[in-house]
């Protein structure tokens, strides 16, 4: 039933068992009921306050960006293998984390890997990519995914932007890709991996010099798109993996600026960083 139909008041003096007739107990009931149908309605989540949490529904697998059948699904855990203890051993906010399964050799196509995106195309919408400011997430590596591709075999943040170059005045479109350094710990949680000082960035078009080839720190690739044209803008933001090397691991506490990200079962709840 849409949520229109829900909102009801009386008049001063009114009380709903005078109003309906109905007992105390029913008339709690119905207000309850009320409540979770208002919390379905699309969007009047994305305001619900938990704490110093809010909680956005507009995460999820970017299906355009997705090839094969990967996974990245909001779960609980992981929490540490065998024999870890302490905080490492728990995703670092809430209980859960974002869970990612991507194969190398599983499709037709050439690289036969898989490829995901787990983001928001709705509300980093128009943001400027200059505006970014602090960047990062914290990942549960595992010695086989090292096994699998080397120690730098890890997830990716992505962003999708319109460029803006005045040397490509026809391109709207790149991907701002991190690439992480090797995780500093394996077969539990690591800590805050800042990707405005670790690891290298490149866009995948090639609109400037920050190319795969020619890797470019966060500074460097920021001062490539600001050439005194129009600021480039973001379009999207997304955590991924592939097309390259089988990964099975998760990521917690994406960070985007004063935003930090805490991936759970239930959804994805929005934390201010300290």
């Amino acid at each position: 039933m849409p949520a229109r139909f829900w909102p009801f008041s009386y008049p001063e003096g009114v009380s709903v068992n005078a109003r309906f007739g109905v007992s105390r107990a029913k008339a709690l009931a119905v207000a309850a009921l009320a409540a979770i149908v208002a919390s379905t309605v699309p969007g009047s989540a994305s305001a619900a306050a938990d704490g110093n949490r809010s909680r956005s529904e507009h995460w999820g697998v970017i299906t355009r960006n997705t090839i094969g059948s990967p996974v990245a699904a909001l779960r609980d855990g992981p929490f540490g293998s065998f024999g870890v203890q302490g905080p490492s051993a728990r995703p670092p906010y809430g209980r859960g984390s974002l869970g990612i399964e991507v194969a190398d050799d599983s499709t037709s196509l050439n690289p036969p890997s898989e490829k995901v995106d787990f983001g928001n195309e709705v509300d980093f919408f128009g943001d400027p990519v200059l505006g970014l400011k602090k960047v990062g997430f914290r990942v549960f590596q595992t010695n086989e995914n090292i096994g699998y591709g080397g120690p730098e075999n890890m997830p990716n943040i992505r962003f999708e932007i319109d460029p803006n170059v005045s040397a490509h005045p026809a391109d709207n479109y790149s991907t701002m890709v991190w690439v992480p350094d090797a995780a500093p710990v394996t077969d539990r949680w690591s800590p805050f991996i800042d990707a405005t000082t670790t690891g290298y960035w490149y866009l995948s078009g090639n609109e400037t010099s920050c190319t795969q080839a020619a890797r470019c720190t966060f500074a460097q690739l920021k001062a490539s798109l600001n050439d005194g044209g129009a600021q480039p803008t973001i379009y999207t933001a997304a955590v991924g993996k592939g097309r390259d090397f089988m990964w099975i691991g998760a990521v917690d506490g994406l960070r985007i600026n004063q935003n930090i990200y805490d991936f759970e079962v239930d959804g994805v709840k929005t934390r201010r960083a300290g």
